[in-house]
């Protein structure tokens, strides 16, 4: 639910705010709200998982074996 502020402040917009954007963007307030989310949620939610930590060798074994021999010189290693 969401519930329009009766002015704008840091934690909320006014239902005035919210159809002056959605007049300049060609949008519902609904759409408006929406892409305000999405944009928050991609800025601070993670991209990806976290990984769980270092290669083992079985993969680092895999890994070498997907890259073309003879092909490439390898100068070092990233892991």
């Amino acid at each position: 639910m969401f519930r329009y502020r009766p002015r704008d402040t840091v934690a909320g917009v006014s239902r005035k705010t919210a159809s002056r954007l959605a007049k300049t963007l060609g949008l519902s307030e609904t759409q408006v709200i929406h892409l305000a989310l999405a944009q928050l949620a991609g800025n601070v939610l993670p991209r990806y998982e976290p990984d769980a930590g270092p290669l083992t060798d079985e993969q680092l074994q895999a890994i070498r074996k997907l890259v073309p021999q003879g092909q490439m010189t390898v100068s070092g290693t990233l892991f």
